[in-house]
């Protein structure tokens, strides 16, 4: 049952690939491939220092990379490292953080994820709007229950 005041903990997505800031752009690809992900986590140690999107990735390689006009300019762009496209301005909520934090986060900046971290500033899990409406078809129900009345 949908409760604004739940835990992001009971949302948020656990198993957070990360990805370290030297890095190449050809490994992100692989990872993005791969994992069915669409952030991963840049740290460095244990502590979060930014995140990489899908989109990123896709702004900084050349849109031939795969194609039969691929040429050997546009495999170089693979080789770009992790901390020239990283987002660095984060956002993030702490583990202790509700979905109503989360919330108010995602209408208050334009991101499509946040990272949680403990209070060392290591991640632990990664929030994204779709995590958020996974939980909102039971409230929907409850909305709509209402509105009947």
């Amino acid at each position: 049952m949908y409760r604004y005041d739940m835990s992001v903990q009971e949302i948020m997505t656990k198993s957070v690939i990360s990805v370290g800031v030297q890095d190449t752009l050809s490994t992100v690809k692989e990872i993005f491939d791969n994992a069915g992900f669409h952030h991963l986590l840049v740290v460095e140690g244990e502590e979060l220092i930014g995140v990489v999107s899908d989109r990123d990735l896709l702004k900084a390689i050349s849109p031939n990379i795969g194609t039969p006009l691929e040429t050997p300019d546009d495999t170089l762009t693979l080789e770009k490292r992790v901390y020239q496209i990283m987002s660095t301005d984060l956002i993030v909520l702490t583990d202790n953080a509700c979905v109503a934090d989360a919330v108010n986060t995602f209408n208050n900046h334009v991101i499509s994820c946040i990272p949680v971290v403990d209070g060392q500033q290591r991640p632990v899990g990664i929030v994204s709007w779709r995590d958020i409406l996974r939980i909102l078809p039971v409230h929907r129900e409850e909305v709509a229950s209402m509105a009947v009345r």
